[in-house]
């Protein structure tokens, strides 16, 4: 088994309709090789969902002939970006690694019972355009020159449960560096890509659909209210029910009203609702307040 990276960091961004054209007009990537690869993906569970209640995935993706084997932890995090573990190795053929499987981590519990039971239950298949970036990351705040972050562009579906819907996504994935290029490069992309963060996985976008059951966490602080307003907006357009959108809206008034925002973060907030259009998909402006705002609370609370 490949050695993984202790810890996968991703930024998510989903994107309207219009988004990838955008994307590729962006100057940032006008220079750079880009490649492009079909991927199909089985993801596997229990039937009654023991590794979605671990928010835990277990994958077998197909690229060029190759079958990779992928355990994902649970991301921790908001406002888009992620932080989790993740073990992938090359396997020979389409069955599950289980002798592999019981040596990780997060099957040393009693998720261990659960390895024998592994069923497929949902499938995501998409092109992936992938950029690799090692320059170009600098701003007057952050500036890195010995980044590498991968840019990948998705585009296809999610088929689960007998449902679909759409994948429409940029990850901005850190292979070596500081965190903090992942938010420079963003906001550069939001200058021109019409963008918003997204909170939630392929593979959990995939149980909630088939469940058809899209939970939204509570909510006091900042950073919580923020949370919950990017996954009522990623509820929205996988479920297409107005009352996600209607709690999108909420959450952002009642993040935009914290008494513990500063005028800069207040303004953010304000932008938000104004910068949705009427189908919940962001305008220009909402990508730069959502990430300005989502670094702010998550690392300049030393700045109040």
């Amino acid at each position: 088994m490949k050695t993984p990276t202790p810890l996968e960091v991703e930024i998510k961004l989903a994107l309207p309709p219009t988004g990838p054209a955008a994307l590729n007009q962006h100057p940032l990537l006008a220079s750079l090789p880009v490649s492009q690869h079909t991927l199909t993906n089985t993801y596997f569970d229990t039937p009654s969902g023991d590794l979605a209640k671990a928010r835990i995935a277990v994958r077998l993706r197909e690229i060029d002939g190759i079958l990779l084997h992928t355990v994902k932890t649970a991301g921790q995090g908001s406002g888009g970006l992620s932080q989790r573990q993740e073990w992938e190795w090359q396997v020979s053929g389409p069955q599950l690694d289980l002798s592999a499987l019981a040596k990780l981590p997060p099957f040393q519990g009693e998720l261990a019972q659960a390895l024998p039971a592994l069923v497929p239950q949902l499938r995501t298949d998409f092109t992936r355009r992938s950029w690799q970036l090692t320059s170009g990351l600098s701003s007057t705040a952050l500036t890195d020159t010995s980044s590498h972050i991968e840019l990948v562009l998705d585009e296809g579906e999610i088929i689960s449960g007998g449902y679909r819907t759409p994948i429409c996504e940029i990850e901005l994935e850190l292979k070596k560096g500081d965190p903090e290029t992942l938010w420079t490069l963003a906001l550069q992309l939001a200058e021109q890509v019409p963008l918003r963060p997204s909170d939630s996985s392929k593979a959990a976008r995939g149980n909630m659909l088939s469940a058809q059951h899209w939970p939204l966490p509570d909510a006091q602080t900042p950073i919580q209210w923020l949370h919950r307003a990017t996954l009522a907006l990623d509820a929205y357009h996988d479920s297409q029910q107005a009352s996600f959108l209607a709690e999108a809206h909420q959450a952002i008034q009642a993040l935009a009203e914290h008494p513990e925002l500063d005028t800069l973060e207040r303004t953010y907030a304000q932008t938000l609702p104004l910068a949705l259009d009427a189908q919940g998909q962001p305008q220009a402006a909402y990508g730069s307040a959502a990430l300005a705002l989502a670094y702010r609370l998550a690392y300049q609370t030393a700045l109040r």
